[in-house]
């Protein structure tokens, strides 16, 4: 079985779910995730921002505001969710996840909740279409301001693991309250979101939200590793454009706390992180060497 560290893009096409979580779990907290906005430009033209993130270190992409039914990616050229979706795979060789947002309806009686279309929502029309689509990973989680609440949460990760059954692993949680007043995360909510099939459990990175310390942070991983599952640390707090030695400060912390997975936002520059804080955060966490192969690796490999 590989690292992660060691796979190469014809690896990850015959991997299983399982194998995935393995080999992201055999790298001890050396696996970067790094979100995009779809709808946002390109940075330059003649290259998507999924090959940027790829080719600046990351090794899972999660693609944000996607809509299923109204699908596009700057960039790419396709008609179908589907195709968008093999099109970055190809174009990155890396394994390729989808936010949806669980929104509390009744979040949207206030008037800063915004309404986001139904193919970027976790409901049963949406999750139907993506079964097709290939996916690696589903993220449950909410943009700001969209009203999506940890109970919502909780009932997504029961309809994705319905719908999609074994062909995706999930990944639940929060990186900020999404425009609604909720505990961010406690043990009870982590007992749940396991209970319900999350494979992996989001949190807020220590020094991003609020009241988040490395100590309570390191509660909530030791609890979610005594369940068997994963950790995936988050900067969603516009962070993912501050200056270098920021990021290589959250990096360690993150490592700190324990967590398996590490995601970096998308709003450095419109719709991705600043590109040299990708390198940075993966330097941080694995070195020159492991984040030189990564980058340099063709995906014909």
């Amino acid at each position: 079985m590989k690292r992660i560290l060691d796979c190469y893009a014809s690896d990850f096409k015959t991997m299983t779910k399982g194998e995935k979580l393995r080999a992201i779990s055999l790298s001890e907290g050396r696996t970067l995730v790094s979100e995009t906005v779809v709808t946002a430009p390109a940075f330059y033209s003649g290259v998507t921002n999924q090959e940027i993130v790829a080719r600046f270190g990351a090794d899972l992409i999660l693609l944000n505001m996607f809509d299923v039914f109204n699908p596009q990616i700057a960039g790419i050229e396709a008609s179908t969710a589907r195709q968008h979706i093999e099109e970055v795979r190809a174009l990155t060789g890396r394994l390729v996840g989808l936010n949806l947002e669980p929104v509390d309806e009744d979040a949207l009686a206030d008037d800063h909740v915004m309404k986001i279309p139904e193919g970027r929502m976790a409901v049963a029309k949406t999750l139907e279409k993506l079964k097709d689509c290939e996916l690696d990973f589903i993220c449950l989680t909410g943009n700001p301001k969209t009203g999506v609440t940890n109970q919502q949460i909780n009932k997504a990760i029961q309809l994705t693991k319905q719908i999609l059954g074994e062909d995706v692993f999930i990944i639940a949680g929060k990186m900020h309250n999404a425009g609604v007043l909720d505990d961010l995360l406690a043990e009870k909510t982590i007992e749940q979101f396991i209970e319900k099939g999350a494979d992996v459990i989001l949190i807020p990175s220590p020094g991003t939200v609020p009241g988040i310390s490395i100590e309570e942070a390191t509660k909530w991983v030791k609890a979610i590793h005594g369940q068997g599952k994963l950790v995936m640390s988050a900067i969603g707090t516009s962070q993912e454009g501050s200056q270098t030695s920021i990021i290589e400060q959250l990096a360690i912390q993150n490592k700190m706390i324990g967590a398996d997975l590490h995601h970096i936002g998308d709003a450095g520059y419109t719709g991705l992180a600043i590109p040299e804080n990708i390198t940075a955060y993966s330097t941080a966490i694995r070195g020159k060497r492991h984040t030189i192969v990564r980058m340099c690796q063709s995906v014909t490999r």
